[in-house]
């Protein structure tokens, strides 16, 4: 989809209409769209805020970030569902909702607010990378420094005070050349076996603690479910629980997946025969182990980063931020397992996780600004090819555009949890639209069950309670004092 071609993803032409998988091991060789919202991620929320809420509270939120995991998940399953009922993808479907517009419907625009604010997300990747290929091959940075002396020393200078800054131009270049080098194959691909790598290795590491010294005690996992949040932690909480599990930015990419896919064009254009609704269930029933598939992967990926900053970062008392973030990650695993191989080891590790949520986060973004350009009348479609050239643009701009932030900020903590509050700020708005589109739109005969009725609504309502109260308290704690000091200031 990545390049120009005849093939459209979101056309639903009537040879494509597939029979769905008859057995489980031909339904397992159809999912995707799942491992690719695992790529996503596995990444940034976990690698860096996950370890580093360990780090800071020790066992305290295990219970939130398992629910973050498994909750939001019924939200995904349900887009999933009208994108096979409809054949529209989730900023389509959001477009004909009531509510005000301009141009398009009031929560496309809403969505790109909440993009453009988690374009901070990239540059952190970026920024992680750049930070773990330094402390990998320092002497490459010195090089390039001693180079720059007889051209700019200025610039020298620059690469001296951020060694870092050379490798994260150098990772956004890399994204972007692979981005443009292929499509959802390819996308499927190189995610499948990146998030197998990470997943393996990590639930290695935590294997591993208590021989190391770092037993994971009863009384940790007790911690672990005591259900408190104390009132220093709420708005960590709160940034982890809008990056963990499934985000909002994955929420939105997911039906655009199963599109590129083909599950809704294998089940072919809703009619009122039973052979469509036949082939629809058996392809929703595939969306259902893709999702679920995906949420075990996810889940333990994400669990074990937890554990790792828990039970090391937290005994030593580092707290992972700013220009030494990797450094700091990186002995984690050093304290833990007793080699200093291991430090080279993480840094590897860690710069594929970021770089593969980077690439598969920059891939996801890039397919629904070319649709909103569409939806707001900026850009009119006649060919699939005018669009994946869209498409091909923003996968220049987005890591360009993360770069530029990194380059200005330089904190990737920081900008991932800022990245991460926009999302847990959007998740009631998507939950709620949700809801809308299960109970008007979605074809009578692809309904779930009750019980899938039940959690989708304890998803949304658990969902909704979190925001607010965590907004409530930021906006008390931070954006209140900050506006009165602002008042006063003026008079």
């Amino acid at each position: 989809m990545s390049d120009p071609s005849d093939f459209d993803p979101y056309a639903m032409p009537a040879d494509a209409l597939r029979e769905p998988p008859a057995t489980l091991w031909k339904a397992l060789r159809q999912i995707g769209p799942g491992i690719i919202l695992a790529g996503s991620i596995i990444g940034t929320g976990e690698l860096l805020l996950t370890t580093g809420l360990g780090a800071k509270y020790g066992f305290m939120f295990l219970w939130l970030i398992l629910l973050s995991c498994v909750v939001k998940v019924f939200v995904q399953v349900e887009l999933g569902r009208y994108t096979i009922s409809s054949g529209k993808p989730t900023l389509a479907a959001l477009d004909e909702m009531p509510g005000p517009r301009w141009g398009a419907n009031w929560q496309v625009w809403w969505w790109l607010g909440m993009l453009l604010a988690t374009v901070t997300q990239l540059g952190a990747m970026e920024g992680g990378v750049g930070q773990a290929l330094h402390l990998l091959w320092p002497q490459a940075t010195d090089a390039l420094s001693t180079q720059l002396e007889t051209i700019s020393p200025e610039l020298a200078k620059n690469v001296q005070e951020h060694p870092d800054r050379p490798w994260a131009v150098l990772t956004a270049i890399a994204a972007t050349l692979l981005l443009l080098s292929g499509g959802y194959k390819r996308i499927e691909f190189v995610t499948t076996v990146l998030v197998a790598a990470v997943t393996l290795v990590t639930v290695g590491c935590v294997l591993a603690l208590p021989f190391a010294g770092y037993p994971v005690t009863m009384a940790d996992w007790k911690e672990g479910f005591s259900f408190k949040i104390p009132a220093a932690g709420i708005a960590a909480a709160f940034g982890a629980f809008g990056i963990t599990g499934v985000g909002a930015s994955e929420l939105y990419a997911y039906p655009y997946w199963c599109l590129e896919k083909g599950y809704a064009r294998y089940a072919g254009r809703c009619t009122s025969d039973e052979e469509w609704a036949r082939r629809a269930r058996g392809w929703m029933r595939v969306l259902y182990l893709d999702s679920w598939v995906s949420m075990l992967v996810f889940t333990v990926a994400t669990v074990s980063f937890y554990v790792m900053g828990a039970t090391v970062l937290h005994r030593l008392n580092l707290h992972p931020g700013g220009s030494q973030m990797m450094e700091q990650l990186a002995q984690m695993y050093v304290e833990a397992f007793k080699h200093p191989w291991t430090r080279s080891l993480f840094l590897i590790g860690g710069s594929i996780v970021l770089f593969k949520t980077l690439y598969v986060a920059s891939a996801g973004h890039s397919r629904l600004s070319a649709d909103f350009l569409s939806l707001a009348k900026f850009v009119r479609y006649r060919t699939p090819g005018k669009r994946g050239r869209w498409i091909q643009f923003f996968c220049v701009f987005y890591p360009s555009f993360g770069l530029a932030l990194y380059l200005l900020f330089g904190d990737p903590h920081v900008m991932v949890v800022f990245g991460g509050f926009a999302q847990a700020a959007t998740l009631p708005i998507i939950g709620a639209a949700t809801i809308y589109l299960r109970y008007r739109r979605v074809d009578p005969r692809l309904a779930p069950s009750r019980i899938v009725d039940m959690f989708l609504w304890i998803a949304v309502i658990s969902i909704t309670v979190v925001s607010i109260y965590a907004i409530n308290d930021k906006v008390q704690k931070d954006v209140w004092p900050w506006l009165s000091s602002l008042w006063n200031s003026k008079q």
